[in-house]
């Protein structure tokens, strides 16, 4: 019996109906969002049960097993890290038993919830061995297929397909990405990158699940459909949410979601079912609004067979990967800003980092920079956010800085406050008005600063967006889709010479060369021995390497820089000094922290290609006192 249903799911001519929502049904049954829907299978397998069972009487021909976030990283949230194989061994028997020989049992698998590399800091091969978990328990507790859903990034979703032909290369495999209103994924692949990428990697089906509502999956699938070999899947979500009462409901009813269902199969989509805020009666209405076309569908010569799949497939066992989509060259780097081309004749350049405005008047912010570039300085450093406060925006402030005083910047750009969508937007705005010179950082945590509640988005890290910017430069979005001309950023990261953990330090500095990055700038430096420490271990991994300088201003000032500020570090001996000079008086302090910035800024000048002085407390006067006659 289960074979005859599996070759029915694999026949590219018949119709099949999934199930829908689970996350729906529980929540409608008291379960809150906040708990762990996965656990259920062990804490209340009855729930879970009698959810599938009201899916196969509605006449779903396959249910999904309870286990969409069962994986390593979803459930340490949970603290279930452990319970991987449990719970997706109970999540399989208890659909296992709904279905009994009426249905068949797809083992559902969603994303890791973090980004890969290039993009985040989890490898290829650890996300394929996270999803190798969790489909080995699948297997045991007896899934007939899997389901791989609501994918945005097709480099994951290549993983999980992998994954799941590690684990039984026998075992079918729908893999279905999410896509937007504008017909693309999250990162920006278009319908037809989804069918080439995912029939190149061996996927048995291929479809569209979540996100929006019938009527875009629709487009979607109508523009899949001419250029698929593979049988089309599209799950759709109940429309979308609304808020009524302060809940989130989907309005599309069941007669709703049967029209567009029989719309969905016309259109090329012969596996059918509901994702978010579908429900029995929904899949109920589907089943019987396409029950009139199937004994009316013809043969379809424009798909193909799982045998046609699997001859695409490499000899021994491998999926072939997609051809690599072309890029453009990128501008030649010593002609992108007047900061590269000194950089790249190796000329020592100087720069000095302001703090923006707490508020909207930029005067005296302008008035200093004005005196910066009066002196001689070749760049202004605007941080993003610096300890978590929140000031003018770095992109804007370089913005007013460059068109009214004419003074390159270098713009700080954290990955703390936005998303990848958000960081995208940003920074093809940013080229188009001009800024071209760029330091990437991963930003501070919120609780660092004066609102420690504030969500902080970390979407990607530092190295990610590295890989981002790279990619922007050679004519490329996120999705590997052209952008037309390329923008032309000077990619500059920053690296801790003095990090607790050398090692992962340096192998993070190696990786974000690796990722494009063109220059770095230091933490501030107050031992000059431990920066030539880390150039003796910084190896092949060495572009121009600009030095932070920090002129202390008091006593209280070094300790606190010493003791509260991470990546920082204050010798004793320096601490020392500054609470001698503290004992004469202010000035003295002032003037021995010039002195101690003066001469560390000698002492390195033979080991980097250029400083950033930080002008402390705003008082741009102290940072151009330590540059002395080296401007």
């Amino acid at each position: 019996m289960t074979s005859a249903k599996l070759a029915r799911l694999l026949d590219p001519n018949a119709i099949v109906v999934f199930d829908g929502a689970m996350g729906t049904m529980l929540y409608s049954k008291g379960v809150f969002i906040n708990q762990c829907y996965d656990e259920l299978n062990l804490r209340a397998p009855e729930l879970v049960r009698d959810i599938h069972a009201q899916y196969v009487a509605a006449g779903a021909d396959v249910i999904e097993t309870n286990s969409f976030g069962a994986n390593r990283i979803k459930l340490t949230q949970y603290g279930l890290q452990d319970q991987v194989a449990e719970l997706n061994r109970a999540a399989a028997r208890i659909a296992r038993e709904a279905a009994g020989d009426r249905a068949l049992v797809a083992g559902a698998v969603g994303p890791l919830g973090v980004r890969l590399e290039p993009y985040g800091p989890t490898s290829k091969d650890e996300a394929r061995a996270i999803f190798r978990e969790q489909m080995q328990g699948l297997i045991e507790g007896g899934v007939d297929c899997f389901i791989l859903e609501t994918f945005a990034d097709l480099e994951e979703i290549e993983q999980a397909i992998r994954a799941a032909r590690d684990v039984d290369p026998k075992k079918p495999v729908v893999a279905q990405v999410t896509m937007g209103v504008d017909c693309h994924t999250p990162y920006g692949a278009d319908p037809a990158s989804v069918v080439r990428a995912l029939e190149s990697w061996g996927a048995d089906v291929i479809g569209l699940n979540c996100s929006v509502g019938p009527q875009t999956i629709l487009d979607c699938i109508e523009k899949m459909s001419p250029v698929s070999h593979t049988k089309l899947s599209a799950m759709p979500n109940a429309g979308m949410p609304r808020d009524v009462g302060g809940r989130s409901m989907y309005m599309a009813s069941p007669e709703y979601m049967a029209t567009y269902a029989r719309h969905l199969v016309q259109a090329g989509a012969k596996i059918v079912g509901g994702c978010c805020g579908t429900t029995p009666e929904h899949i109920h209405a589907m089943v019987e609004g396409i029950r009139p076309l199937v004994p009316r569908l013809a043969a379809n010569a424009s798909r193909g067979t799982r045998a046609a799949a699997a001859g695409r497939r490499q000899a021994d066992g491998a999926v072939a990967t997609e051809e690599a989509r072309p890029t453009v060259a990128a501008i030649p780097f010593n002609e992108r800003s007047r900061w590269a081309a000194k950089l790249a004749s190796r000329q020592f350049v100087t720069s000095v980092e302001i703090v923006p405005p707490r508020g909207v008047d930029a005067s005296r912010m302008l008035a200093d920079t004005t005196k910066l570039k009066t002196a001689g300085v070749d760049a202004v450093n605007v941080p993003d956010g610096p300890r978590a406060q929140s000031r003018m925006g770095a992109l804007m402030t370089s913005v007013l800085i460059e068109q009214q005083v004419g003074l390159e910047t270098v713009t700080h750009y954290a990955c703390r406050d936005r998303n990848l969508l958000g960081m995208l937007s940003d920074l093809l705005g940013a080229s188009a008005v001009g800024l071209r010179n760029l330091l990437i950082i991963t930003g501070d945590p919120p609780k660092m600063g004066p609102y420690p509640d504030a969500t902080a988005v970390f979407d990607v890290d530092s190295i990610g967006l590295t890989n981002l910017v790279s990619n922007l430069n050679h004519g490329q979005d996120p999705g590997g889709n052209a952008i037309g001309q390329p923008t032309r950023f000077v990619i500059g990261v920053g690296v801790n010479p003095v990090a607790i953990d050398l090692q992962q330090e340096l192998r993070r500095f190696e990786w974000k060369v690796d990722a494009g990055a063109e220059f770095s700038i230091t933490q501030p430096v107050f031992d000059a021995a431990q920066l030539e420490h880390f150039f003796s271990r910084v190896g092949t991994s060495h572009i121009p390497v600009i030095a932070g300088i920090w002129p202390l201003v008091s006593a209280r000032n070094a300790e606190f820089l010493a003791n509260e500020v991470p990546g920082v570090s204050v010798p004793e001996a320096i601490i020392a000094r500054m609470r001698r000079a503290n004992e004469k008086s202010k000035e003295h302090a002032v003037a021995e922290g010039i002195a101690i910035a003066r001469e560390m800024l000698e002492r390195i000048r033979p080991l980097v290609q250029g400083v950033q002085v930080s002008a402390p407390f705003g008082k741009i006067e102290l940072a151009l006192q330590v540059f002395a006659d080296n401007l």
